[in-house]
């Protein structure tokens, strides 16, 4: 009997409020429709106000406009590291994050300092981008009582010595990247997944699990086949590109959205998958049942997705 396609559900949890607020009711949620996923939290500071600083990059006022970032993530959170003082949510918020783990989902790093990270990694050196990433492996292990196996970076940013820092911790998987998109938000090379990623002629041995899906707010505002994409249809959107392309998947949602006002599109999501056929998953899930395939190798590879502004890691062309 063959499998069901998996659906990976991999959570980001950007800010103190995600955490406090968000991140509770995605797991309501998820044990309501009997989901697994993975939790992956930014443990240090909050300084989401620093985010500000993007202002003059391409397309990030188009973001901001279509994706209301005030009325999702808070006025006080945009102001951490500015007017306020940025809130260390690994120490504030430890308990909350254990119950994560007791609720029975599988949980993992974000990050040590969202915004410092993802508007800094790519041109920082070895030294500063391990010393990020063990001062996050080092409060995991504060809250949790055990070391940290697994990783997701904010904002799909990354430099090598990021990747190479996985083998050195002993990652088995990470999910770092992204799968190319169309302009539909569809996979424009099918054929992308799981994979590792080369470093010169070194193949490094922790599998990358790129998301393949867009998120919301890559969606939200956007014209599509000569259709804007509302809450009212986002939903729609999504489901008919896992309709399309039946295979396991990657998305990536986050605490701040489908976990506070954007609930109700990710409870469509739910059992519209659900009644797609997908079985839920968690990335540790995913990896099992694909650990023993014959996986491609590419190289570290930057691009540019529709509807997220700057430059991320994406799935390279395999050798």
């Amino acid at each position: 009997m063959l499998s069901k396609p998996f659906l990976t559900l991999k959570i980001d949890v950007d800010t103190y409020r995600g955490t406090r607020v968000g991140m509770g009711n995605l797991v309501r949620m998820l044990l309501a429709h009997q989901a697994n996923a993975t939790f992956l939290f930014s443990l240090g500071p909050d300084h989401t106000g620093w985010a500000l600083r993007r202002a003059l990059r391409p397309g990030f006022f188009s973001k901001v406009s279509r994706t209301s970032v005030v009325e999702h993530y808070g006025l006080k959170t945009l102001m951490y590291g500015t007017l306020l003082p940025g809130p260390d949510i690994g120490k504030q918020c430890a308990a909350q994050l254990r119950a994560v783990r007791d609720a029975g989902f599988e949980c993992g790093i974000h990050t040590w300092d969202h915004t410092l990270w993802q508007d800094n990694v790519a041109k920082r050196n070895a030294a500063w981008t391990i010393n990020m990433m063990r001062k996050a492996a080092n409060r995991y292990e504060q809250v949790f009582g055990s070391e940290p196996h697994t990783h997701g970076a904010a904002g799909w940013q990354m430099n090598v010595s990021a990747f190479v820092e996985h083998d050195t911790a002993g990652y088995r998987y990470a999910s770092d990247g992204r799968a190319m998109l169309d302009a539909r938000g569809a996979m424009a090379q099918p054929a992308q997944g799981p994979h590792r990623v080369r470093n010169g002629n070194t193949i490094l041995q922790c599998v990358q699990l790129p998301t393949t899906l867009p998120t919301l707010d890559e969606l939200l505002g956007c014209e599509i086949d000569g259709k804007l994409i509302t809450v009212s249809n986002v939903a729609a959107h999504i489901l008919s590109l896992t309709a399309d392309n039946a295979r396991d998947h990657v998305y990536t949602l986050h605490a701040e959205l489908e976990g506070q006002k954007l609930a109700p599109i990710f409870e469509q999501l739910l059992a519209g998958w659900k009644a797609q056929g997908y079985q839920f998953a968690s990335m540790g899930d995913y990896y099992e049942k694909i650990k023993n395939t014959d996986l491609p190798v590419c190289p570290i590879t930057w691009d540019e997705l529709p509807g997220r502004s700057g430059r991320l890691i994406v799935q390279g062309k395999a050798a």
